[in-house]
C-alpha cells in the first residue's frame, strides 16, 4: 500500500511539474507578447487617419508618428500633424504640421535617416477634380527634424506644380540612410479620370544631402497604368534600401506585384513581375469607404541568420476572401519563396483582413506586420493583430492586440494605411479606431525583450 501510495505521489508530482512547465511556456509565451495600449490623438484631434511612426535609433523611447486630420471649418480642411513621445509611447504631445502654402496635405509619412534625425514627407495641392480651379497646385514636400521630432524645418520640395495639378503627383513613401533618402510615388497624367490615353507611373526622387534638396524625378516603371486610381493604376511604391546601398521598389497595378532596382536611385533596370494580386489591389471592404491592398518594401538590416533578406508584405484574395501574405527574397530580388499567408486563422473562412504595414527589427531581423483583422466578429466589427515571424517570414504568430472591437462605416473616412516600426525589440504600432463613434489614434507598443 505504502508503494503503491508512494508511486501515485510520484505520478502526480510529474503530472503537476508538466503542468506548471506547460504553464510556464504559456506565460513566456504570454510576457512576450505583453503590449500596451495608449492614446496618441488628443481630444481636439479631427478625424486622424493614415498614420505612420518611427523609432529613432538613438532611443527607442523617443517615438515620432505622422497623420493627417481632417474637417476643419477653414481652409486648409485637411492638413498633416506629427505626433512625439519621450518615454516608449506612454504620452505623445500633439503638433500641427507647418503649412505655409495653405493646400490639402496627406500621405503623411515618416522616417529616421539616423540617431536623432526624422524625415517627414506629405503630398501637398489644392484644385483636383474641379474643371476650372481658380487654383491650381500640386506637390510633394519633405521637412527635416534634427533633435528628434522637437523641431522642424521649413518644407523642401521634392517635386511641385505651380498653376497645374497635370500631372498629379500621389502617395509617396520614403526610405532614408544618413544623407542619401528616396521618395517614390505615382504620377497621375490627371488624377482619377477614365480616358484611355491618361498614363500613371512610378516616379523616384533621390536626395544625397539629407533631404536639403531633391534631384529631379525620375520614372521608373516601364509600364504605365491608367488614371482611374484603381486595380490597373501603378501604386503603391514603397523604397527600400538594401545593405550594398541599392534601393528596391515594389508596386501594384495591372501586372499583379511589380519589383525594380538602382544602385544609385538614378539608372534603373528592367521591371520584373514578382507575383500575381488576385482581385487586384483595390479591395473593397465592407464599412470602409476605400480600402488598398498595396505593398510594402523592407529589408532586414541585422545581424542574423537573414541579413540582407528583401521583405514585400500585401494583401489579395486568392484564398477568396483578404489575406495578408509575405515574401521573401534572399538574393536582392532576382527570385521569390512562395507568398507566405501571415493571418494564421482558418483559409478561405469569410473573415477579412486589411490595411496592412510591415517593418522589420533592424537589431533581431524579426517581421512584424500589423493588420486589421475581422475574424470571429459579426459585420464591420473590427479588431487589430500584430502577427511576428523571427524565422525569416516562414511562420507567423498571431498577437491580437488589446482594443474593445469598433465598428467602421463608410460615412468615416479611414484613410488608406497605418503603420508600425520595430527596433531593438520593441514594436510600436500606430492606428486611428472608432471610439464611442470618434476616429482616435492609438500606439499599441510591444516590448519583445
Amino acid at each position: 500500500m505504502t508503494l503503491r501510495t508512494s508511486a501515485l505521489g510520484a505520478l502526480v508530482v510529474l503530472a503537476l511539474a508538466v503542468a506548471l512547465s506547460a504553464r510556464s511556456r504559456e506565460e513566456v509565451v504570454q510576457r512576450a507578447a505583453a503590449h500596451r495600449v495608449f492614446r496618441v490623438s488628443d481630444a481636439l484631434a479631427m478625424n486622424p487617419v493614415e498614420s505612420s511612426v518611427a523609432i529613432d535609433p538613438a532611443n527607442r523611447d523617443r517615438i515620432v508618428a505622422v497623420s493627417y486630420q481632417t474637417g476643419f471649418a477653414k481652409a486648409p480642411r485637411t492638413t498633416g500633424y506629427i505626433y512625439v513621445s519621450d518615454d516608449g509611447g506612454r504620452t505623445w504631445r500633439n503638433e500641427r504640421a507647418v503649412n505655409p502654402l495653405g493646400r490639402t496635405q496627406g500621405d503623411d509619412v515618416v522616417t529616421f535617416a539616423g540617431p536623432g534625425v526624422a524625415l517627414h514627407t506629405y503630398i501637398s495641392f489644392v484644385g483636383i477634380r474641379t474643371p476650372h480651379p481658380t487654383r491650381a497646385e500640386n506637390g510633394i514636400f519633405v521637412t527635416r527634424s534634427d533633435d528628434g521630432g522637437i523641431t522642424w524645418s521649413n518644407p523642401v520640395a521634392a517635386v511641385d506644380h505651380a498653376n497645374t495639378v497635370m500631372p498629379f503627383e500621389d502617395k509617396p513613401w520614403m526610405a532614408a540612410d544618413g544623407d542619401k533618402v528616396y521618395i517614390a510615388w505615382t504620377r497621375f497624367d490627371e488624377y482619377g479620370i477614365k480616358d484611355p490615353n491618361c498614363r500613371t507611373h512610378i516616379v523616384l526622387a533621390r536626395s544625397i544631402d539629407g533631404a536639403r534638396t531633391f534631384q529631379m524625378p525620375r520614372p521608373i516603371s516601364d509600364s504605365p497604368g491608367d488614371c482611374v486610381d484603381s486595380d490597373n493604376t501603378v501604386e503603391g511604391a514603397v523604397p527600400a534600401i538594401g545593405l550594398d546601398g541599392r534601393v528596391h521598389v515594389v508596386w501594384a497595378g495591372p501586372k499583379g506585384l511589380v519589383h525594380d532596382s538602382s544602385a544609385d536611385g538614378l539608372a534603373w533596370g528592367t521591371d520584373r513581375v514578382i507575383s500575381d494580386m488576385p482581385g487586384g489591389w483595390d479591395l473593397p471592404i465592407p464599412g470602409v469607404t476605400r480600402h488598398n491592398g498595396m505593398p510594402v518594401t523592407a529589408v532586414d538590416k541585422s545581424n542574423g541568420p537573414h541579413r540582407g533578406a528583401l521583405y514585400v508584405n500585401w494583401i489579395d484574395t486568392r484564398n477568396g476572401d483578404p489575406d495578408v501574405f509575405v515574401m521573401r527574397s534572399t538574393d536582392a530580388g532576382q527570385t521569390w519563396s512562395a507568398p507566405v499567408r501571415v493571418n494564421n486563422d482558418p483559409p478561405k473562412n469569410g473573415a477579412v483582413q486589411f490595411f496592412t504595414w510591415m517593418a522589420v527589427d533592424p537589431s533581431d531581423g524579426s517581421v512584424n506586420v500589423l493588420f486589421y483583422d475581422r475574424r470571429g466578429r459579426e459585420g464591420t466589427q473590427s479588431g487589430l493583430m500584430l502577427a511576428r515571424s523571427t524565422d525569416g517570414g516562414l511562420t507567423f504568430a498571431n498577437h491580437p492586440v488589446d482594443i474593445p472591437p469598433f465598428e467602421i462605416t463608410d460615412k468615416i473616412t479611414f484613410g488608406d494605411y497605418l503603420g508600425v516600426d520595430a527596433r531593438g525589440g520593441r514594436v510600436a504600432g500606430v492606428f486611428p479606431h472608432v471610439v464611442n463613434g470618434k476616429v482616435i489614434l492609438s500606439a499599441a507598443i510591444f516590448d519583445f525583450r
